[in-house]
């Protein structure tokens, strides 16, 4: 590749399609060590040592209630973990999948418009079935941002790969 422009931007869709992969894989195992993180959540919080009704914020109230929650069903159900198990795997799985991007933005462009309509779908998933499942409309917020935040990079690299394949059509790269 000879042109500068066409380098620089297969560098920024390279970061880019990094920065996806490294969060799929980030927000995947996140999802194994549930109980954990919560407690040490609710230790940040100040709140570790109270039941959720006595917490003073919806958010405190919210941690020790879901954490209660994990609690009891780990100690008398815990293979229920597994589905949490496998919601990790399926991130690594898709995280994998864009390494087809990194190697070959033009050949794989479909992946960013896959991981732009997961990103768009995100919103209704946790909107919806949050709301069917009791969860708080704040927290669903929260999880509607992944999806918003996701579809940064993936939006910056479909719009560089598409000036990519401008250069190389023109000749110039």
């Amino acid at each position: 590749m000879n042109n500068p422009r066409a380098s620089r931007l297969l560098l920024r869709i390279r970061v880019m399609t990094w920065i996806v992969i490294v969060g799929l894989v980030f927000s995947g195992l996140t999802a194994i060590p549930l109980e954990t993180e919560l407690d040490v959540l609710a230790r940040m919080l100040g709140v570790e040592h109270l039941a959720p009704e006595q917490a003073l914020s919806g958010l405190s109230q919210w941690i020790l209630k879901v954490r209660r929650g994990l609690q009891e069903t780990n100690a008398r159900h815990p293979f229920m973990a597994y589905g949490t198990d496998w919601l990790a795997f399926g991130h690594i799985v898709i995280a994998i999948s864009f390494i087809g991007a990194v190697r070959d933005p033009v050949r794989n462009r479909w992946l960013f418009d896959f991981g732009l309509i997961a990103c768009l779908l995100v919103i209704p998933w946790a909107l919806i079935l949050g709301g069917l499942r009791g969860i708080p409309f704040y927290w669903r917020l929260i999880d509607c941002s992944f999806g918003i935040v996701g579809a940064i990079p993936l939006w910056l690299a479909r719009r560089w790969t598409n000036e990519l394949i401008e250069i190389r059509t023109a000749g110039g790269g």
